[in-house]
């Protein structure tokens, strides 16, 4: 934690994808509340919305559920479940009915066996081994002056931006599919297709956030670490 403040790489690289981080949050937060005001003039609710795009594409086994919390709005794949937070399954704002949009894209990718969101999903399970093991080993490896041991971690942690990495064309493509079949079947139209756009637009930044961080903290490491002995 120390090590930090004096780490110039930390301020070059991790501080400003901090900020971009904090930055991309506050316009979700700021978007999801300007539109969670603005209703929808057919009165589709966000569950209204995901039922109707599920039917559409033939996922009638796809349940809805109602979750407690706000922005907390998911797919579930194992359970073939769409979780809509409080602030989206019964509100028929705009923002509402956009996220519940973008949940049934989800559904829907695993449905038509969208190859990334596969990718995505075959590799969680390394990801979680990598972002348990990458520092562990790093810091062996440098105590023992291991270089091997170093490079694995350095890759375990790759796996992380790697994880970043394939999820933002899964995030893109579940947006444009919710904004596609909002339009074609006008449940929004007009001034409301735009409010859902800049909402999902907002959250879409989110995850380009998250992988400039894993990126940023990737170069770190391998600044820090690659080819550095102990002895240095």
């Amino acid at each position: 934690m120390f090590y930090s403040l004096f780490d110039p790489y930390y301020w070059i690289l991790i501080v400003p994808s901090l900020l971009l981080a904090v930055l991309a949050q506050m316009m979700v937060s700021t978007n999801f509340k300007k539109y969670s005001a603005v209703y929808n003039q057919r009165g589709y609710t966000g569950a209204d919305a995901a039922r109707m795009i599920l039917d559409s594409n033939g996922l009638y086994h796809v349940r809805i559920e109602r979750v407690h919390g706000n922005l907390t709005d998911h797919y579930d794949p194992k359970d073939e479940v769409i979780r809509l937070s409080d602030s989206v399954y019964g509100s028929a704002s705009v923002a509402a009915v956009g996220v519940a949009a973008h949940e049934a894209g989800h559904a829907v990718q695993h449905a038509t066996g969208y190859v990334p969101i596969r990718i995505r999903s075959a590799i969680i399970p390394i990801t979680q081994i990598g972002s348990q093991l990458s520092i562990p080993l790093i810091l062996l490896g440098f105590l023992f002056q291991f270089q091997p041991l170093v490079f694995a971690g350095i890759l375990f942690y790759a796996t992380a931006a790697l994880f970043q990495l394939v999820t933002l064309p899964v995030e893109f493509n579940a947006s444009s599919r919710a904004m596609k079949v909002l339009e074609q079947s006008e449940m929004l139209t007009g001034d409301e297709l735009t409010g859902a756009a800049r909402v999902l637009r907002a959250a879409a930044m989110t995850y380009v956030a998250a992988l400039l961080t894993a990126l940023a903290q990737l170069l770190r490491l391998i600044l820090i670490f690659g080819g550095r002995r102990r002895d240095d």
